[in-house]
This record gives C-alpha cells, sequence and structure tokens, in this order.
C-alpha cells in the first residue's frame, strides 16, 4: 500500500500562478507531504515534503482574503483559500506536524548523517521497547498498589467480622450471666479510629496518593470537543488512573477518570475519539490529532483494551509504518533498492564496486553495538522487574481468593446466627 495515505484533508482551492487563477480541489497531509489535487483534472497542482517548508502564515491582501500560505525551500510560496471547515483549523494541523517533524530526533539524526545505519535502527527499536516495558512497569505498580488496597480492605472485613462474632456471643448468652456486657467494645472503636488516622497519616507522608497521578505519556495534540471542527492546539495526558485534556497554557480543559472513559475509537495512528456517555444528557467526546499518537496507543491499549475499537479508516494504515510522521516517503524506495543490489550482484567476480566494499562493511559499529549491549541488559532488568512483580500479585490474587472465600463463610454463619436470634 502506498505510504501516501492522507492522515487529513481539507477541500479549498489553489492560487496558480503561471495562469493567474484559483482552482478547486483537495487540500490533504500525508506522513510527511502535503498534495493539492485539483477536483475537475485529478492532476496534482502542488506537493511538497514537510521537511521543506521554511514558514507557514495566514494572510490576506487586496484581492486574496482568508488565506493560508506555505513558503517553501528555494523561496517557492503556496496560496490556498476557501478553506473548509477553516484556515485556522487547517493552520493548526499542518503547524503541529510540521513542528512534530522538526522537533523530533530521528530528522535531526537523518539530517545529519543522511540515512541511519543499521545499528542506529536497532537502537531505536530497543529504546522504543524500552519505553514501551516502562510505561508497562508503573500500569502494573499502580495495579499492585490497588491490590494491595484491596488486601487491606478485606483485613477490615475480617476484623469486623471478629468483632461481630464477640457481639454475637454476648447476644447469645443466657439472661442469667453474671457479668454482663464487657467493656471490650468502646476500647475497640478507639483503637480502629487511632489506627484508621495513623494508616491516613503514613499514606499522606509515603505519598501513597500521588501514584493514581502519575504521568505516563504526554504527546502535543491537536484537540477538538464533541462534533464540531473546531481544532484547537493542545495535548493529551495519559495517567495511571485517568486521561486529561489540556489546553496550550497547560489548563485542565477536562479529566475522563479510568472508569468514566466507555469507547476509544481509533480513526488513523494520529488520530482518535475519547468518549464518556451518558443518559438523559449529551456525551462528552474529545477528538485528537497528534504526530506522537503512537507513542500513547500502546498504553491506551492495554489500559483500555476493551474499549478501544478500530474503525474502518484505520485499515488504510495497517500496511504502513506508524513510528512518526517523518518516515521516507516515496513509492519506488523498494523498488530502487532492489534495483541497486540486483546491479550490485551483477559485477564480475574479481571486480569490486565502490557498493560491494561498502555492502562488506559492519552494518554495526563497535560503538553501537556496546550501546546495544547496555540497552539489552536494562531492558532484561525491566523485564525481570515485571516479572517479579507479576509473581507477586499473582500470590496477593491466590490470597485475595482465600480471604474473600473465608470472609463470605464468615458472613454466611454469622446471617444465621442473627436469624436465630429474632
Amino acid at each position: 500500500m502506498s505510504r501516501g495515505v492522507p492522515i487529513h484533508s481539507w477541500s479549498g482551492s489553489y492560487y496558480i500562478n503561471s495562469e493567474k487563477r484559483w482552482e478547486n480541489g483537495m487540500l490533504s497531509l500525508t506522513r510527511t507531504m502535503v498534495h493539492f489535487v485539483s477536483n475537475q483534472s485529478k492532476e496534482s497542482l502542488a506537493s511538497f515534503r514537510l521537511s521543506r517548508i521554511m514558514e507557514i502564515k495566514m494572510e490576506s491582501s487586496s484581492f486574496i482574503f482568508s488565506t493560508l500560505t506555505v513558503l517553501e525551500e528555494g523561496n517557492v510560496k503556496h496560496w490556498f483559500g476557501s478553506l473548509k471547515p477553516n484556515r485556522v483549523v487547517v493552520y493548526n494541523v499542518l503547524e503541529h506536524f510540521w513542528r512534530e517533524r522538526l522537533l523530533s530526533p530521528t530528522s535531526e539524526a537523518r539530517g545529519a548523517e543522511g540515512q541511519p545505519s543499521k545499528g542506529r535502527e536497532l537502537i531505536s527499536l530497543v529504546a522504543e521497547s524500552q519505553r514501551r516495558l516502562e510505561d508497562t512497569g508503573m500500569v502494573l505498580s499502580h495495579q499492585g498498589e490497588q491490590f494491595d488496597n484491596v488486601m487491606q480492605g478485606l483485613e477490615k472485613i475480617d476484623s469486623d467480622l471478629g468483632v461481630a462474632d464477640k457481639l454475637l456471643l454476648e447476644l447469645e448468652s443466657p439472661a442469667w450471666w453474671p457479668f454482663g456486657k464487657l467493656p471490650w467494645k468502646a476500647h475497640q472503636d478507639a483503637k480502629a479510629e487511632d489506627a484508621s488516622r495513623a494508616a491516613a497519616a503514613a499514606a499522606s507522608a509515603t505519598g501513597k496518593g500521588s501514584g493514581r497521578n502519575k504521568v505516563i505519556a504526554s504527546i502535543p495534540a491537536v484537540v477538538n470537543k464533541g462534533g464540531n471542527s473546531d481544532l484547537k492546539p493542545g495535548c493529551l495526558l495519559v495517567l495511571v488512573s485517568s486521561l486529561e485534556v489540556r489546553d496550550t497554557n497547560c489548563q485542565l480543559l477536562h479529566r475522563f477518570e479510568r472508569n468514566e472513559v466507555d469507547e476509544i475509537r481509533v480513526h488513523s495512528p494520529y488520530e482518535i475519539t475519547v468518549r464518556q456517555r451518558f443518559i438523559g444528557k449529551p456525551d462528552i467526546c474529545y477528538r485528537f490529532l497528534s504526530a506522537k499518537m503512537p507513542e500513547a496507543m500502546s498504553v491506551l491499549e492495554m489500559q483500555y483494551k476493551k474499549k478501544v475499537e478500530l474503525t474502518s479508516e484505520y485499515c488504510a494504515f495497517k500496511a504502513t509504518p506508524v513510528s512518526s510522521p517523518c518516515d521516507t516517503e516515496g513509492p519506488n524506495w523498494n523498488q530502487g533498492l532492489l534495483q541497486k543490489c540486483q546491479e550490485t550482484l551483477e559485477v564480475p567476480a574479481g571486480e569490486l564496486s565502490q557498493l560491494q566494499v561498502h555492502a562488506l562493511q559492519p552494518s554495526v559499529s563497535q560503538a553501537e553495538a556496546q550501546e546495544l549491549k547496555q540497552m539489552l541488559m536494562q531492558l532484561k532488568n525491566l523485564a525481570l522487574e515485571a516479572e517479579t512483580e507479576l509473581e507477586r500479585q499473582d500470590d496477593v490474587l491466590d490470597d485475595l481468593t482465600s480471604s474473600t472465600d473465608r470472609a463470605t463463610m464468615h458472613i454466611e454463619k454469622h446471617t444465621c446466627r442473627m436469624k436465630r436470634l429474632l
């Protein structure tokens, strides 16, 4: 499938400077390119890379109103007008992807060194895996805290059941019992209250409550609320227990608690919709478009796996890489590489070309191999820590199961004893 699948498209017009006229068509944004195709002739009137853009501005003049201009390298200026829904939305989206491409470390490396080596590609893959494993570890840590809280609740239930057992023993005692009611109840209540206060103070001192507010991923995005098309710059924060929508000034626009998220629709690797449904009033829905959305998708799929829904629009991106909008684009990239390999193989034996000499050189340098070794060791340590945490949580789950069964049995027994007293 072509790498030119559009991320977003808008209807509008393009000014053809050579013919001094406007042509209606579609302006589309792909991972690395901007295209404008005429509606009438179906020809591409403008096509340029995001990396070649020097400036994006909203301009107007005596005969052009509400236009968007893009200045390309070589002092080539493109004029776009009559953009729908409006030029501000188009400007926000184009400026976001252009800025993120310029700030991408991948693009900086390519600008300085050209095509990355195999070693750098492997290091990039391992670094991405390490980040994903770290995100998974944070989620596992929060899950372990939840298990510990449930275990503490069951211990409290078990203590209350012990109190209930003593009360029932007192009620079941015959009237002629000479000792009357024992004074342990007030002492037990005071002790339980002191214990709860101490636990609350310890939790606030150690910062256990802040674990829910740990930020797993923070990505810049173009955001709109509901079904409108007013896309504005903002950011999406993926926390351990919630999702937060913020504007460019980091002001909170909305917070989705983890149990409030009803649906996450994936329209493309760069665009998602988060929805919270209500009965009797409108749903709360936010749409996010971001060049760094793939970095957050793995966490969202893990935290909200039963609520993530892939749309039909997403199928167009299945066969294409989604790691970054800075990928090399071009329909004949694979064919050119294959042709180079064939040309190398056609060289007669005993005559080494420059391309063959380059191919005989090691694809991974010693420094890159050493860096890979260290990163793989860190990855192994993270995996071992995750395995240890999973084993601990398995033991806690076994304890939770046995404690729940024991509490259920005691509750049923106490219920029968209370019925006999009535």
